[in-house]
């Protein structure tokens, strides 16, 4: 079964990945094809699809499917292991960003030291989604706001930094098992130029 997200966690699988015609290949990929089949999709020589394709699936990226006989031949169907991919800072090792070596809690650097946390951590809980004694459900929370003044923004964020507080201290008991140990993240940033603003998005499990 194909993963909506397959995310990477070491830096051999990452290299794999990023080569220019193996990106190319894992995106043609998300259905499965023969190396002949796909090489004659993107116009490359067999030798050179089979190749990469090896490269691929040694590093787990590309699966083995199934296989179908052409002429005299049989050939091998492989597919992508993902729809999408991640690259997790975890591939980086002792490299990757640590929040807990940023002062500046309101930069964009302690922000995305942050969510690199938060791709290590949940990546993790994708391993344990088949487990029936796990219970790996999150809560994601999106919304999009246009603050009338920098006066309201500020507002904003202490009235949301209050909530949050409130909320933590109403629920969270010293003493709990360690499946319902939560981290509970809240942020706010301003959308790049050209991004696309959308509405309030409530998604997740308890």
């Amino acid at each position: 079964m194909t993963t909506a997200v397959y995310v990477i966690n070491e830096g051999g699988v990452a290299t794999a990945a990023l080569h220019p015609v193996r990106l190319e290949i894992l995106s043609e990929l998300k259905e499965p094809e023969s190396a002949a089949g796909l090489a004659r999709r993107i116009g490359m020589p067999r030798q050179q699809v089979n190749y990469h394709i090896r490269q691929l699936e040694g590093q787990g990226l590309v699966k083995l499917v199934g296989e179908r006989k052409v002429r005299n031949c049989v050939e091998r169907l492989v597919q992508a292991v993902g729809c999408s991919y991640v690259i997790s800072p975890a591939a980086l090792g002792e490299l990757a960003a640590d929040p807990d070596r940023i002062d500046d809690e309101a930069s964009p650097a302690y922000l995305v030291a942050v969510m690199s946390q938060m791709i290590q951590e949940v990546a993790g809980l994708q391993h344990e989604a088949d487990q029936p004694d796990k219970d790996p459900r999150t809560l994601a929370l999106r919304a999009t706001i246009r603050f009338r003044s920098q006066e309201a923004q500020n507002a904003f964020a202490a009235e949301l930094t209050e909530e949050m507080a409130r909320l933590v201290a109403k629920y969270h008991v010293p003493r709990a098992s360690r499946r319902r140990i939560f981290r509970v993240l809240a942020s706010a940033y301003p959308v790049p130029s050209g991004g696309r603003a959308k509405g309030v998005s409530t998604r997740g499990g308890r």
